[in-house]
């Protein structure tokens, strides 16, 4: 038998961050139109079984377009049956919008919902956590160690603590349960390590990256269960439209605009990453107080490059004061003052900075002064 196992979608998510309104229109249909072709790709490689672990939906209120979308998938493929398990972003969402649930849509609730494939005793169990059951839920497990089980959840390994109100899931006391894959969501990158002898379990990470704290490859699961021998395969399969990259570039020592260029061109061709994807360019070191650096021109000067790309500057100020020592211009008085002064060294260097663009005539932005 073979599933997708897929998690924290996110369809309808507003995509603003980043993007301007047409993009971020662009975007947000970009995100169903990917989960559509993931249902293709199922129906093509003759997926038997698609597992939503949780977050289908960013918000609890959704469009027609996103609740159809859902609806249509599942009603236009009755050969492949979703397991769709609700996450902490989601709510009756596109369920309402079903006279009848359809025979191939498996639902979970609040207490443990196991469904029968109907082949090999192949068996997937889920569990929708919350703040009332997420303790008593583990002694509550019961599975058939003869069956091949696979169980959902979803919420934050509690190693590392929860966020974004999701629940926190215990590892620990999943192990020797007799699973033999733990199919998670909640967390928003691929990861994948042995639960115990018999099992391990995965987050397949979301299927489109949305903003930087997504960067680098996403997609969705691909797992092929013998049900002869109990074993089972699964792989990661990349499928994201378009993905975001964070790219560093160190400017130290540049004084002008042409040489940080020359710096991130570097960096990008070393990077040799897709025209579709959206960039984040970070600009690290050490530069002059002197130096030119314009992230907005130079920003402006790499534009059709990607399909979205912006400049953060975190690089720190370098001060010369040996070279001021004897300036006997306003600059160099200007200079040595502050560098007197109690603040610390890159508070100064910003003042210096800014008080040496403003004594050449140039334009301040707010937040420099």
């Amino acid at each position: 038998m073979r599933f997708i196992h897929c998690a924290d979608l996110h369809l309808d998510s507003r995509m603003t961050t980043h993007l301007s309104g047409e993009k971020a229109r662009e975007r947000k249909a970009e995100l169903l139109h990917t989960f559509q072709q993931m249902i293709a790709y199922g129906a093509e490689h003759q997926v038997d079984g698609i597992i939503i672990a949780g977050d289908l939906y960013d918000t609890k209120t959704i469009s027609a377009a996103a609740a159809n979308a859902v609806r249509d998938a599942v009603l236009g493929h009755p050969n492949m049956t979703f397991y769709y398990l609700r996450g902490n972003h989601d709510a009756d969402n596109f369920l309402n919008r079903l006279e009848v649930i359809p025979e191939n849509l498996k639902l979970f609730g609040d207490t443990w919902t196991s469904h029968d494939t109907g082949r090999g005793r192949i068996v997937i169990s889920g569990v929708e956590l919350n703040a009332a059951n997420s303790v008593s839920v583990y002694d509550a497990l019961s599975l058939n160690r003869e069956d091949f089980n696979i169980v959902v959840l979803h919420g934050q390994d509690a190693e590392y603590g929860a966020k974004d109100k999701a629940e926190t899931i215990s590892l620990r006391r999943l192990r020797d349960k007799g699973i033999d894959y733990l199919a998670l969501g909640h967390v928003h990158s691929y990861k994948s390590e042995a639960l115990d002898s018999r099992g391990c379990y995965c987050y397949p990470g979301c299927l489109e990256g949305r903003g930087f704290d997504e960067c680098g490859s996403h997609g969705f699961v691909l797992l092929d269960v013998d049900e002869e021998r109990h074993t089972m395969s699964h792989t990661f399969v990349p499928f994201a439209r378009r993905n975001l990259y964070e790219i560093p570039a160190d400017v130290s020592g540049c004084m002008t605009n042409g040489d940080i260029l020359k710096r991130i061109q570097a960096a990008l061709d070393q990077a040799d990453i897709s025209p579709r994807s959206m960039v984040k360019l970070v600009l690290t070191g050490a530069v002059d107080v002197e130096c030119e650096k314009n992230p907005e021109l130079l920003a402006k000067q790499l534009e059709g490059r990607f399909y979205f790309l912006k400049i953060s500057d975190e690089t720190k100020l370098r001060v010369d004061y040996q070279a001021f020592a004897l300036d006997e211009s306003l600059k160099g008085e200007f200079v040595r003052l502050v560098g007197a002064s109690d603040l610390e060294e890159q508070e100064k260097a910003a003042v210096i900075r800014c008080g040496i663009r403003a004594l050449l005539g140039e334009d301040l932005d707010a937040e420099e002064v």
